[in-house]
């Protein structure tokens, strides 16, 4: 991976884990992490934000492909195949078997705080033994952001705009500097609260050429150099479809802002999502800010989520 821009240090990065670190901010026993920086006020001031009453999906189409990286199964406890229609007096119904693995590349998914470790610690320095085959997330688990939902201001930068192409390239880093020009070029600027949304066009390119173009080893996405820009910003979540750059050039941190952002900040990240009907919404109307609402589900003493985010202009 080549830039012509100076990256952090292999030193430099592992230094984050202290200098961008949440552990103690919001109290001892915190697992909301940077969901704290969501205040009433904030949540009142983004419901402004509804103008049109538009509603945008950000979400991919969870799909039963036993090849898929996450596995996704589907099948059906009750059809209307024996049914005869015009049958007098006859009654039925359908049901539905639904099971996924939602951590991976493929399904729109909410990370738990639960679900990184470094150096055997969590968030807010809980020991990783305490996530077990028996009990599962004991603590930080994603029935966390559930309890209330997310909702709250939501900013997309569009990276591929920016570049003035479809998608960026694997392998392609994105960095503090390139998010402060689409800033500059879009007229919006992060605030502490915010949900940020990041677009590379990787979900895009993946529609147009097919899985085995976007390998899951090697993809654009931010760079772990953002890290220290996201947290003096106060970025309550940030979402990509594909969220950092792999490889990520450091043989420490493979996933060096999952590890930085999950583990040190408190950084709650949703993975896998498209953007592509919002950048166009945000188009049509000039304007990357919106109202945000993220509901995972509540599941119990789980590391994640499929979630279904959803932009209202």
């Amino acid at each position: 991976m080549t830039t012509g821009r100076a990256l952090p240090t292999q030193e430099e990065v592992l230094g984050y884990f202290k200098s961008c670190s949440n552990w103690g901010r919001w109290g001892a026993d915190d697992q909301r992490g940077t969901l704290n920086l969501i205040t009433p006020e904030k949540i009142q001031r983004a419901a402004a934000l509804i103008k049109d009453g538009v509603s945008v999906s950000c979400e991919r189409p969870i799909t039963y492909n036993l090849a898929a990286p996450s596995v996704s199964i589907h099948y059906m406890t009750g059809t209307g195949e024996a049914q005869v229609p015009g049958t007098p007096n006859v009654a039925g119904g359908s049901g539905d078997f639904f099971g996924m693995a939602p951590h991976g590349y493929t399904i729109t998914h909410m990370d738990a705080l639960s679900h990184i470790f470094w150096e055997g610690y969590m968030y807010n320095g809980k020991p990783a033994n305490l996530i077990t085959a028996r009990g599962g997330a004991t603590t930080h688990s994603i029935e966390v952001p559930a309890e209330r939902g997310i909702v709250g201001r939501g900013v997309l930068l569009d990276i591929a705009r920016l570049r003035g192409v479809k998608w960026l390239e694997h392998g392609t880093p994105v960095l503090p500097e390139d998010l402060e020009e689409a800033e500059r070029a879009q007229g919006v600027r992060v605030e502490e609260g915010d949900i940020l949304f990041i677009r590379t066009g990787h979900y895009r390119r993946r529609k147009e050429e097919g899985d085995d173009a976007v390998p899951s080893n090697h993809r654009p996405g931010l760079h772990v150099a953002a890290m220290p820009w996201l947290h003096e910003r106060g970025v309550a979540v940030l979402a990509g479809e594909a969220p950092e750059v792999v490889p990520s050039g450091y043989p420490l941190n493979t996933l060096p802002v999952h590890h930085v952002a999950i583990t040190a900040m408190g950084l709650y990240m949703i993975d896998a999502a498209n953007f592509d009907e919002l950048a166009a919404a945000c188009e049509e109307r000039n304007r990357w800010e919106y109202f945000m609402t993220i509901a995972p589900l509540k599941y119990t003493f789980g590391t994640g989520s499929a979630v279904n985010p959803i932009a209202v202009f």
